[in-house]
């Protein structure tokens, strides 16, 4: 499964040159993993009361071009890998008009309970880590 999120690049998200600052990018990636994961089937909201949480070890970003105020952006979001034990989103961002991706990146998280303690998430959950696993291309 791929899902597209839209975005309208905001004013506060540029820097003194009028681009989208490079730190709103995973922010972006944020919201597109969140809508992902409610396409699947469950918000990440539930998740956490479940007792499920996706801490964050790796980030990739790369820029191809910039951005500016005002821009329609695109983030397709797929699943680049998932194991019992952890997750990985990819993201391509494309800007209206502009048939090549302006950004690309990845983000690495691990499944763990509150604790922060990594579990197997096909044992503790088979049901939601199968549909989880239905998503992936």
């Amino acid at each position: 499964m791929i899902t597209k999120s839209h975005i309208i690049a905001r004013y506060a998200e540029t820097d003194q040159m009028g681009v989208i600052h490079h730190s709103v990018y995973p922010v972006w990636y944020e919201l597109a993993r969140t809508e992902f994961i409610k396409q699947a089937g469950i918000s990440y909201g539930k998740m956490e009361e479940m007792g499920i949480l996706l801490p964050l070890s790796e980030l990739t970003c790369k820029y191809h071009q910039a951005t500016l105020y005002e821009d329609e952006i695109t983030i397709e979001t797929r699943i680049l890998s998932l194991t019992p034990s952890r997750i990985q989103f990819g993201y391509t961002v494309y800007k209206s008009g502009v048939e090549k991706p302006v950004n690309t990146g990845s983000s690495l998280h691990g499944w763990t309970d509150r604790d922060l303690k990594p579990f197997n998430m096909k044992k503790r959950y088979p049901a939601l880590y199968e549909a989880i696993a239905n998503t992936v291309e």
